[in-house]
């Protein structure tokens, strides 16, 4: 029986120990003495300290508000996994895995800038402002509450990112994303902006509706989220698009009417002090990162089309009642070729601008935080306590290198469809609800021995499991039921199942079944799922095989908010502009 160790795919693990190296690269104290003492301690003391971890780092009405909802997220985890055992199969496994690509950031940083140059700036300036904000405001709500996924076990988590486990789970940013971008593109269809036809319309409200619906069951399927975190993700969503769609075209009219270059500067200047107060999370969660992507990306979209629409000769081509841009009339050839050049122009800004601010940022953050005027993050290591960052650094989710594709595609085309089965924690923030969970259960057993009453799981130790067959046993005994039985009998089958599965939660350890070589050749079997002691040393095992997250450096929040604000000022107006000079434009459609 062999057990395999999920690790991180964007970065390499932190290091535990003093000396030790990071992506190849000697970084000397990777944290300062007094946050290795305090991971240290938190690792030794995790079983013991597991309840009190939130309590001790959330200010009062944010652990109030936390204790609030995880109630919930517990309650419905029994209810997630009978759905789940349901319906799993290996065909939904992998529609479910690759169409959650289809509400990353990646997706969507990739897709955005084609709608500028394929004549569509409204609509597409539209989406970048609701999907900033759904990232930003959601990631903003994961750090501020620090709530869990829903427990694994009794979940199986399925995924095609690594470094989706390390983020907390209320609410569901695929969700908001989706719904936003199924509601704003429906509005925009019911308008009379509306070019299309009636069947058109109707096919393309239909698409929307059910990309919204398979992104928000995939999460749950996926075991990623729960009820509540898509709820909430979805309403926070629709109501990003509503505020879009009706004020949106209103602040637009105001930025281009202004003449002067404060308007930019302004909005810029609000953008960034909303990412200063972006509040610190409990656990190390990479949503951080996103927001000050997608934050560099309206500012850039912001100052590059008030430039654009303010200064450039070409900006009538693009935007006002007489735009001559016609990308029929251009061919698709050309339409192709703008797309490529555009998309190659954005990946070389990013990896000559990223690696050069890597280099000199560090110099500068050193003088900087001798005045004492650095803005540190929990999470990220300052320079005073880093020679260089590692060359080949994969810090980014959001818009990953040109060698990460080929991996991408590879495992997607691999006997595993790219996506790994996961069953125990994954994250700290797994661990400790595990940790939390365990303990609770324990006190309520004690609680029910010293009242005499009897104990329905066998005297306060949870059930374990050696094997995944045994589950399956157990699963098809109680959740598969007799589909002709009696309605008594059917209900009667259901609860078992709840509490065979509300039975399992606060059991696992760590096992994750990746698309590694050795299992190229299994195809679609499932991963084993081993129960670990639950006692100290159980609890020190669990922290010890977590997915680690990277060692993440002080320049890299200013490094991205350069990059992407770089990447949207190119898309609305730098790359438009270049077409014009490379024989790629649609300046000549205005003079046929």
């Amino acid at each position: 029986m062999t057990q395999h160790h999920h690790g991180s795919s964007y970065g390499s693990e932190l290091a535990a120990e003093k000396g030790a190296t990071t992506n190849g690269t000697t970084t000397g104290h990777s944290h300062s003495q007094q946050d290795s003492m305090d991971t240290d301690q938190q690792t030794v003391d995790a079983g013991l300290k597991s309840l009190d971890h939130y309590r001790q780092r959330l200010s009062p009405w944010r652990y109030r508000l936390r204790s609030s909802l995880l109630p919930l997220i517990r309650w419905e985890t029994p209810y997630l996994a009978y759905l789940q055992s349901l319906l799993r199969t290996p065909a939904l496994d992998r529609y479910f895995a690759i169409t959650a690509n289809l509400g990353t950031h990646t997706f969507f940083m990739i897709g955005l800038p084609i709608l500028f140059w394929c004549g569509w700036p409204g609509f597409g300036k539209g989406l970048v402002h609701i999907l900033a904000s759904g990232v930003f405001l959601t990631g903003f709500v994961k750090d501020m509450l620090s709530l869990p996924r829903p427990l694994s076990p009794p979940l199986h988590r399925i995924t095609m990112s690594g470094s989706v486990a390390l983020e907390y789970g209320f609410p569901s940013t695929h969700s908001a994303n989706a719904v936003s971008v199924a509601v704003y593109g429906i509005l925009v269809l019911r308008s009379g902006d509306n070019i299309f036809g009636q069947g058109v319309t109707f096919a393309l409200e239909a698409a929307a509706w059910f990309y919204a619906l398979s992104i928000i069951i995939g999460r749950l399927y996926c075991g990623m989220h729960g009820f509540l975190d898509v709820i909430f993700g979805s309403v926070l969503g629709a109501v990003i698009s509503l505020v879009e769609f009706h004020y949106g075209p209103s602040l637009e009219a105001w930025e281009q009417s202004s003449s002067s270059y404060l308007v930019p500067l302004a909005i810029a200047a609000v953008i960034v002090v909303m990412v200063r107060v972006h509040p610190e999370p409990v656990d190390d969660c990479p949503c951080f990162d996103d927001s000050v992507a997608f934050a560099g990306v309206i500012i850039g979209v912001e100052g590059g089309t008030w430039r654009f629409g303010k200064h450039s000769p070409f900006s009538g081509i693009y935007h006002g009642p007489e735009a001559s841009f016609d990308l029929a009339a251009l061919g698709p050839l050309t339409s192709v070729a703008r797309i490529l050049v555009g998309v190659l122009v954005i990946f070389a800004w990013r990896e000559v601008t990223k690696t050069t601010l890597h280099k000199t940022l560090p110099h500068l953050f050193r003088v900087i935080e001798t005045y004492g005027l650095d803005l540190p993050r929990r999470f990220f290591v300052p320079a005073s306590e880093y020679k260089k960052i590692p060359e080949r650094l994969r810090d980014d989710n959001v818009l990953p290198s040109m060698t990460d594709f080929e991996k991408v595609v590879n495992s997607i085309r691999g006997p595993t469809r790219g996506r790994a089965v996961s069953v125990g924690p994954q994250s700290a923030a797994d661990a400790y609800e595990t940790l939390a969970y365990r303990e609770r259960r324990r006190r309520e057993s004690v609680g029910s021995e010293e009242g005499g009453a009897s104990g329905g799981g066998g005297g306060g130790g949870v059930r374990t499991r050696r094997s995944l067959g045994e589950l399956k046993e157990n699963s098809a005994a109680g959740g598969g039921g007799e589909r002709g039985g009696s309605a008594a009998t059917a209900s009667g089958v259901q609860h078992s199942s709840l509490q065979e599965f509300e039975s399992q939660m606060g059991t696992g350890t760590v096992v994750v079944s990746s698309p590694s070589p050795e299992r190229e050749m299994g195809g679609d079997e499932e991963p084993e799922i081993y129960i670990g002691s639950q006692d100290e040393l159980g609890a020190k095992e669990m922290f010890s095989r977590l997915v680690k997250p990277r060692v993440r450096y002080d320049v890299e929040v200013v490094t991205k908010l350069v990059v992407y604000t770089g990447i949207g000022c190119l898309a609305v107006d730098l790359i438009p502009t270049l077409f014009e000079f490379i024989g790629l434009g649609a300046g000549h459609l205005a003079l046929e």
